[in-house]
């Protein structure tokens, strides 16, 4: 199966920061994302986040498996491993989007970094991009929704979600370092 990717339009892009304290040397994204369990998963974006998972695909790349709401749509993002390293990732998913008007696709690029500001004290930044595929500008079209306000309408929805998710994955990340240094 072929998709298209409209990489020339943007539906929504989020980038949200949060500083934490934890040792920069002992933070491993990569590592967070490959172990991170369902529960924690959840209390990430409590409501919102429903499951996690790892695995690879078939090419042996590895990749992320989130399931979650954003806004009235249940995601499912496969995300592809495009750079991994302990204090930068870079996903990139062709996901699947329920909604009340039936199932399509949407490609999510969530990039996920951690900058040392001065000793312990760290910024995570949290970007989430997401582009349309030729499947969804044909779902909205039968839907009577206009590219631009579907856009509008994800962008509110997304950007809502990361400012949710961010303080919560900045956390999460910080105590798996902390414990790191402590083992």
């Amino acid at each position: 199966m072929s998709v298209l990717i409209r990489d020339d339009l943007v539906l929504s892009q989020a980038v949200v920061t949060a500083d934490v304290t934890a040792p920069f040397e002992h933070v491993d994204i990569e590592q967070w994302l490959k172990t991170l369990p369902t529960h924690e998963y959840q209390r990430c974006a409590p409501g919102d986040h429903k499951a996690a998972g790892y695995t690879v695909d078939d090419d042996g790349t590895p990749m992320s498996i989130n399931v979650e709401m954003i806004g009235t749509g249940l995601v499912i993002q496969q995300y592809r491993f495009e750079v991994a390293t302990p204090h930068y990732c870079k996903m990139v998913s062709l996901s699947d989007v329920f909604s009340a008007a039936g199932w399509t696709t949407t490609q999510v690029i969530w990039e996920l970094g951690m900058e040392q500001l001065q000793g312990d004290q760290l910024r995570y930044v949290n970007t989430v991009t997401s582009h349309p595929t030729e499947d969804f500008l044909k779902f909205i079209i039968a839907s009577g929704q206009t590219f631009e306000d579907a856009a509008a309408a994800r962008q509110h929805a997304s950007g809502e979600h990361c400012k949710l998710e961010t303080p919560h994955y900045a956390q999460s990340i910080a105590n798996a370092a902390i414990a790191r240094a402590a083992a």
